[in-house]
Parts: structure tokens; C-alpha cells; sequence
């Protein structure tokens, strides 16, 4: 995303933008005390934080918003902590409250709101108004104290170098506000403030909040607090490891799933290479465009010296780039590369990857062409992906919605070859061997060692070779499943996949490699041409 991709065309409350850069001031540095002025990201993440929907009506709270919360992915040093200390104090004595639509010539003046500045701001003609929290409490959540700094430092410089200390009184671990509202720090070891009723939660580095830490639960218990009295929350972070299950993560892939939570995470090109310094230092200009305070010189020092022990962790926080340690099994951003959106037409000659589980791990069926393009076919008059969580399911997977997904492909396309890992499934797996034919139909075990590493090899080389040819749908379930994967060593310098934790899965992963060694032993085995019909009475 580049600056000229920064169009708002909806309702926002500039009111907020604009007092934001009125009342805040630079927190430190040479320019120490001038006035904030918020960057193009910057601005362009406050404007959708402040989004309202058309529809909104006085009285109306976070309802009147387009997003319900919102996320803002960026590398280390680019501006996180300064933006949100100036979120944090539009929430806390600002216009964060939508107040109608203007008719044109309303104001909105400090002196009515306890600030004698002396600012007035002029709505025009069916812009949204806004007022502050009649009661406001702001918290500002991370996982130790020394990560709250990253805010609760660049807002204290705020409120002692600008007109905001007339409104608001700094303390050591919270402030007061006027009405009796505070703005409280939260940590992992200070809980004792959650389940208040927060109307604005800041989340810090919450790609370090996980389960085991118990950040998730702080997440969630804000959260809830926040909907009780119409508020709303917002997470910074850098670049999380997908292995980890944290607080991030699942808030990126909610975001997949429903409209109400916006999110900033300016990608580098999936083509250039981190390792590459070169290539390095274009991603760096790129996701540190628009922080003219950054010398990237001195992000490549510390870049290069970090690739030194561990590079996944240099491209996360200075690559904003989602990889994994040095166990992953692919890159995301490798998997992405071979993205390819194309129409898989009804028969069409394919093969079939199918892993089963019963309880706890997903049940998937993915296809692959042989000109060596992956999907996840669909099934139904509703046309749903063949992927089944069993927690959808009443907790089981749901055999017969499996097997007629299997009945429709078989019909629908021309399958050649369907690899199917069988434990949990083998009388199924036996049924549609009985149905369809032993040679289309085949037992394929992940369990064994040698055949496993070279079919997860095999799927690894033909994503990564430079003259591939290969490509795949972008299912959003797979593309999870994928980065979640894991190599676990085995003897003879071979490896097998594993979960990157518990709490995550790598079905889909598997349902990948097993449609991709499908499809290779079809194509070795001549299956590519069309198979002739027989003639009845010739």
C-alpha cells in the first residue's frame, strides 16, 4: 500500500484528526514539543478507526462505527507508540463520541469541553460531529511494564508539552481525566484492573500475547468490557510468529471472517528476498514509507546483525513479514507467490488430497490439476469449501457431508488419482475404492517416514524453484494451515510435519501434499490424456 492508496471516501470524524494534531505535541527528539502531525499511515489508520457508518443516529456508540476495533501491523520504530498515545488522548478528553450529522456551521469549541486553547473547528454540511466521553477510562494493556513505556511515555511527554495538561494529570501508572475518568496501564502481572468498564482499550505488541502467558484472556476480558459500555479497542504490533498462536494472529484471521475489524499490515513484495541485501533494503524503504523520522541505514545495522541468529525474527521486526523460526516448514510469503486465481472448469482431469480426523483435528479435501494448479474444490447447492472443522459439527466430523462432497467430485470432474491418509477413515476410504476403483482410490499413509519427507519435499521444491510453473486458489484455511506447519527430524536427515503448537493445525497442509503427489505420480504414469470412451455394439 502506497500513499496514493490513502483515498477516504467515506464519513470520518476529521474533527478528531484535527484536534489530535492541535493538542498533541512530539514527544521527544530534536523537534520535542511542535505540534504532532500525523503521517499518511497514521492518518489514513485514525480515519478508519473513526469511520462512521452512514446510518449512524445520536445516542448510538460504537455502533455508530464502521469498525469495532482495529489493528495496525508495522516494523519496529515506525510510529506505533506516538500515534496511539494521540488515539489515547482524543479517547480520553477528545471528539471520540459521535454527536449527528452537521447541517453546516456547527462548532465544536475546546471552551465548551473544559480546554481553554482557545480551538474551534467548523463542521461542514453533512460531516459527522462529535463529543468526548462524558466518563471516560482508557486503558493501556501489555504483556511487562517496560512495553506499556512504549505508550505511556511518548503520552506523558504529550500532556506536559501542550495544552493537555490544563484537562489532564499525569501519574506514574495512570491519569486523571475530568468527570473522574482515568487512563490505567495494564500488565501481566497487574490484572486487577480488568473487567472494568473500559470505553477505549489500547492493545500493545500483542504478537507477544498468547495462551501461555494468559494475554489472551486479558484480550478477551477487555474486549468484553469495552462492548458492555460501547467502546472500542485497538492492537499495535510488530510482525508475529505463526507458530505462536498469539493474540495478533487470531485477530488477522478474524478479520478474514468478518467486516467489523479494520486492519493496517503494509506487505512487502512477496518477490523480493529477505537474505538478499539488495532486496532487503527495498523492503525496508517500502514498509517504512511515509516515516520520514526512520534512517533506514541505521535499520539495515540492526537488521543485518539480527540475520546473524535469527533471521525469521529480523524479517518480522524489521520486514513486517509473517515467518516462522527456523523450523518452519514454508514461508508465508513464499506460499503467497504462487497465488493464481483460476477457473477449474467441470471436467476437468484432477486428482484429490484427502486427510480425515474425527474429533479434534479439520477433515479436507484439496484438488490439484496436472498442469499443476491447487484448489480446495466446493461441494453443495451452497457451493462450501471440502473443509470441516469439527467444532462446526457439534464437535465430529461430519462423515455423510464428507462423503457426498467425495460422491459430487468424482462426478463433477475427471479424478485420475485421490490420496487418502486413512486412519479414522478407512471403512469410507475402502468405500470409495469399492465405488470408484483401487487405482483411483488409494490408501496413501502419512505416517511413513521416507515416502512423507518426499512428498512434503517435493510440494517445497515446486513452490520455491524460480522457473515453477506451479500455483494454488489462495484458500485462506490452507494458507493458515501452511504457515502453521512445522519440520519434525527424523533419522537420515529426513522430516515429517508437525503442529507449530496444540492449539493450531496443519490439515490442510497435508491435504496439499497428498493432491500434489497425486498428481505427479499421474503425470508419471501417463494419466494426462483424455481416457476414450467405449462405444456400446462396436
Amino acid at each position: 500500500m502506497t500513499a496514493s492508496d490513502f483515498v477516504v471516501d467515506f464519513p470520518a470524524l476529521w474533527v478528531a484528526c484535527d484536534w489530535i494534531e492541535e493538542h498533541c505535541r512530539i514527544p521527544d527528539g530534536f523537534r520535542k514539543g511542535e505540534p504532532f502531525r500525523m503521517y499518511d499511515w497514521q492518518l489514513w489508520c485514525t480515519a478508519n478507526f473513526y469511520r462512521v457508518r452512514p446510518t449512524a443516529t445520536v445516542g448510538q456508540l460504537a455502533p455508530a462505527f464502521h469498525y469495532r476495533r482495529s489493528q495496525c501491523v508495522a516494523p519496529q520504530k515506525t510510529g506505533k507508540g506516538p500515534w496511539t498515545a494521540a488515539i489515547c488522548a482524543n479517547e480520553a478528553v477528545g471528539p471520540a463520541v459521535f454527536n449527528g450529522w452537521a447541517e453546516g456551521g456547527e462548532l465544536y469549541d475546546c471552551r465548551d469541553h473544559g480546554c481553554g486553547c482557545g480551538w474551534v473547528y467548523e463542521y461542514e454540511p453533512g460531516e459527522p460531529m462529535a463529543i468526548p466521553w462524558p466518563t471516560p477510562l482508557v486503558q493501556i494493556t501489555a504483556f511487562s511494564e517496560e512495553q506499556t513505556d512504549n505508550v505511556y511515555r511518548p503520552l506523558q511527554a504529550m500532556i506536559r508539552t501542550g495544552p493537555l495538561g490544563e484537562l489532564m494529570k499525569v501519574g506514574e501508572q495512570f491519569i486523571r481525566l475530568p468527570n473522574d475518568g482515568r487512563i490505567d496501564v495494564v500488565t501481566s502481572s497487574a490484572q486487577s484492573r480488568l473487567g472494568n468498564p473500559v470505553t477505549f482499550v489500547l492493545q500493545d505488541e500483542t504478537q507477544l500475547w498468547t495462551v501461555t502467558n494468559k494475554m489472551t484472556r486479558v484480550a478477551e476480558t477487555q474486549r468484553r468490557g469495552a462492548a458492555g459500555m460501547g467502546g472500542r479497542t485497538m492492537e499495535t504490533t510488530n510482525a508475529w510468529d505463526p507458530s505462536e498462536g498469539s493474540v495478533a494472529e487470531r485477530t488477522a484471521e478474524a478479520a478474514l471472517k468478518v467486516k467489523d475489524i479494520f486492519r493496517f499490515h503494509r506487505l512487502p513484495p512477496a518477490s523480493l528476498k529477505y537474505t538478499n541485501k539488495t532486496d532487503r533494503r527495498k523492503i525496508h524503504r517500502h514498509v517504512y514509507s511515509g516515516s520520514t523520522h526512520v534512517d533506514l541505514d541505521a535499520i539495515e545495522a540492526e537488521a543485518a546483525e539480527l540475520m546473524l541468529k535469527d533471521p525469521g525474527q529480523a524479517e518480522r521486526f524489521y520486514g513486517n513479514r509473517i515467518v516462522a523460526g527456523a523450523d518452519a516448514w514454508l514461508e508465508t510469503h513464499q506460499w503467497e507467490a504462487r497465488l493464481a486465481l483460476e477457473e477449474v472448469p467441470p471436467g476437468c482431469r484432477i486428482v484429490l488430497g484427502f486427510d480425515g480426523s474425527d474429533v479434534d483435528d479439520w477433515t479436507g479435501i484439496r484438488a490439484e490439476t496436472l498442469e499443476g494448479y491447487q484448489f480446495t474444490p466446493t461441494y453443495g447447492p451452497d457451493e462450501r469449501p471440502t473443509v470441516w472443522n469439527p467444532a462446526d459439527w457439534g464437535g465430529q466430523a461430519p462423515r455423510l457431508e464428507v462423503a457426498a462432497a467425495v460422491d459430487e467430485l468424482m462426478e463433477r470432474f475427471d479424478v485420475v488419482r485421490m490420496y487418502c491418509d486413512p486412519p479414522y477413515w478407512d471403512s469410507e476410504v475402502d468405500t470409495w475404492a469399492a465405488q470408484y476403483g483401487e487405482k483411483r482410490v488409494v490408501d496413501w499413509y502419512t505416517n511413513r517416514v521416507k515416502q512423507m519427507h518426499e512428498a512434503a519435499q517435493r510440494l517445497v521444491t515446486d513452490v520455491t524453484k524460480k522457473d515453477s510453473t506451479w500455483r494454488h486458489d489462495g484458500c485462506d484455511f490452507t494458507a493458515q494451515h501452511v504457515a502453521n506447519a512445522r519440520k519434525a527430524a527424523r533419522p537420515a536427515g529426513r522430516y515429517v510435519l508437525r503442529k507449530a503448537s496444540v492449539h493450531q493445525k496443519i490439515d490442510l497442509a497435508v491435504c496439499s501434499v497428498l493432491a500434489h503427489e497425486a498428481a505427479m505420480d499421474a503425470v508419471a504414469a501417463g494419466l494426462t490424456k483424455k481416457r476414450k470412451r467405449r462405444v456400446a455394439g462396436f
